[in-house]
């Protein structure tokens, strides 16, 4: 099994808005970084991940499974979409997502400041300077770590 942090702007898709999708299940889509994307390709169905909203208050808020595995993102091909990409084809897709569902919402959101005072954390991808990543692997000892600062409540 391998373990995920999804970064989304609570404004452009929040933890409230994975809650009212049908199933609690959403295609992770819009994604145009290629680091991002290949690490997309990578996840299989029931890895776990990190549901992190981003921007002016960022904190890990829940957990979410992955339930379905890479495929071609249709928004890229549809240029109404605001991540349409002109170059992507039917036989040359491009870009890639995911289905994740939701597992738990953490009843106290875990804030950046809080991950960032844990020398257990020390190396993390999110925690890196300049870690811009949407998608970002989480190392298992990481994601036991923040899975048991969640489990404080």
């Amino acid at each position: 099994m391998q373990y995920w942090l999804f970064k989304t702007e609570p404004g452009c898709f929040s933890l409230d808005d994975l809650i009212f999708s049908p199933d609690s299940t959403t295609s992770w889509d819009g994604v145009r970084n290629y680091q991002a994307r290949n690490l997309m390709r990578s996840m299989k169905k029931g890895d776990l991940g990190f549901f992190y909203h981003s921007g002016k208050k960022p904190e890990i808020v829940a957990l979410v499974e992955v339930t379905r595995e890479a495929y071609p993102d249709h928004t890229a091909q549809d240029p109404k979409n605001r991540h349409f990409d002109e170059k992507a084809t039917p036989d040359n897709p491009r870009w890639y997502m995911v289905d994740v569902k939701l597992v738990r919402r953490f009843a106290h959101p875990i804030p950046l400041e809080e991950l960032r005072k844990q020398p257990e954390l020390e190396g993390m991808e999110l925690l890196k300077r300049g870690s811009r990543l949407s998608v970002q692997p989480v190392e298992e000892p990481f994601f036991r770590h923040i899975m048991a600062m969640a489990e404080q409540d």
